[in-house]
């Protein structure tokens, strides 16, 4: 993979933890920041993706059995309460 240098302005504070971390695993800040911004890439593709496997099901819509024809109408659907009913 082609890398490039980028410049970054983080607290000091942050840098030395940072590096505390990265010596703690045997690796640089650099490699820090590349594994965490590759973790947080990763997961936004899997969310855009996700996204979009659902709004698609949502254009095609559920089979509810009805092999998408209606064979009912409104009033069918109707309720009849028992107390009311003559």
């Amino acid at each position: 993979m082609e890398t490039q240098n980028i410049t970054l302005a983080l607290p000091k504070e942050l840098i030395y933890k940072a590096k505390r971390v990265a010596l703690e695993r045997r690796t640089s800040v650099s490699g820090l920041l590349t594994q965490a911004l590759t973790e947080i890439v990763a997961r936004e593709d899997s969310y855009v993706s996700a996204r979009q496997r659902h709004l698609a099901w949502l254009e095609r819509g559920a089979d509810l059995g009805t092999n998408r024809e209606i064979k009912w109408q409104r009033e069918d659907l109707r309720i009849v309460n028992p107390f009311t009913a003559a």
